[in-house]
């Protein structure tokens, strides 16, 4: 008998999610040195010192277990939101709390309808717990195909994900478009809004996913610290609801999931406005350079309202290119787009160094090869 054979189907199925190698390991497999990292969509400004400095002063408590109800942090964030604290819920890292809500909703063989490509860990957490991810593939200018989506809810469908902005292409939804699909939507159907790249949103009719929560209680709102707050090794992520269907994920919840660190720290960012401000000016900065200068080398460059753009290359082996050349980037070829890769925003050394990167390899592309 082999082990295989007592596992879960719907376990034995899936296809576990590979995250891209340290900057250690690309440079001792490639002999170079001063690799910069445009892959995982983190913050390159780093932390906020005061989240670092909150750090300093817990560490001599981590003997201790964390709060298991996060209570500063969830008085600070109802605050901030403007919502009760009984409509929050946290965990490590979003991708937790959609551990949760799908241990909450889903039972074996119900449905989830889902925008592709999106977030790898959608079809992953749904699969991981018996559930039918339904993909609804992106109109022609990468944008979710909300009335594609709407048509494809079925009396089997639990859970509707929408990603706002949409990671990996960075395209985002309005508000009227927003208002049109959630009128199709039956109130039966838990909606998801994944919001979390939110703080680097720049079109001025971004909804307002917060004020549907009075008027639609079966929705969820997904935000992170990982992204502007620069939070990303530490896992603190969040999500917004009624009261109601919080109630049933906190049920859902293992205690002390976050840690006392990882609280403390997210505590002292929340109220460090000044730190996210410069990120978000060197995102916009980083995007409209990008833009310009890969546009110049002949490649599309999509709008993006996140901290990353998706840049059509019309070359499939960019990525490994690019990586020999000491810049790592995502490719983009798991999500059905082979000619593309996404670049997280850098700071502007590391940008330029991208550019750089790939002015060379284009122009050895257009060098013919020497006849023999």
């Amino acid at each position: 008998m082999t082990i295989e054979r007592l596992v879960n189907p719907h376990i034995r199925e899936l296809q576990p999610y590979v995250p891209g190698k340290p900057i250690e390991e690309v440079e001792r497999e490639l002999g170079i040195a001063g690799s910069v990292k445009l892959a995982s969509n983190e913050n390159p400004l780093g932390p906020s010192p005061r989240a670092l400095a909150a750090l300093g002063n817990d560490l001599a408590d981590i003997h201790r277990y964390p709060d298991g109800a996060c209570f500063v942090l969830r008085a600070r964030l109802a605050e901030r939101l403007g919502v009760g604290q009984d409509q929050l819920v946290f965990g490590c890292g979003a991708d937790e709390v959609l551990e949760l809500l799908v241990k909450t909703f889903l039972a074996p063989g119900d449905e989830v309808v889902m925008p592709w490509p999106s977030f790898a860990m959608y079809p992953i957490v749904v699969r991981g717990m018996g559930g039918v991810p339904v993909r609804v593939p992106l109109d022609a200018d990468l944008d979710h195909d909300l009335p594609a989506m709407a048509d494809a809810v079925s009396e089997r469908t639990k859970i509707v994900f929408v990603c706002n902005p949409n990671n990996p292409t960075g395209t985002s939804i309005g508000a009227a478009q927003m208002a049109d699909f959630v009128a199709r939507l039956s109130d039966d159907v838990v909606l998801v809004i994944d919001e979390a790249y939110f703080e680097f949103v720049r079109r001025s009719d971004f909804p307002d996913s917060l004020a549907l929560l009075a008027e639609r209680p079966a929705t969820l709102v997904l935000r992170t610290f990982s992204k502007i707050y620069g939070l990303a090794g530490l896992r603190v992520g969040y999500g917004i609801g009624s009261a109601e269907l919080i109630g049933f994920l906190e049920r859902a919840r293992h205690p002390f999931n976050v840690n006392r660190l990882a609280e403390a720290a997210a505590v002292a960012a929340l109220d460090d406005d000044e730190h996210a401000e410069r990120t978000r000016a060197l995102n916009a900065a980083g995007i409209d350079f990008l833009t310009r200068e890969l546009e110049a080398l002949g490649c599309r460059v999509w709008p993006s309202d996140a901290n990353f753009v998706l840049v059509e290359t019309g070359e499939p082996g960019t990525a490994d290119a690019l990586l020999r050349e000491g810049v790592i980037v995502r490719p983009m070829g798991g999500f059905g787009l082979p000619d593309h890769i996404r670049i997280s925003i850098g700071m502007s050394e590391e940008n330029e160094k991208l550019v750089k990167a790939l002015q060379r390899i284009r122009q050895r592309a257009a060098i013919p090869e020497p006849r023999s």
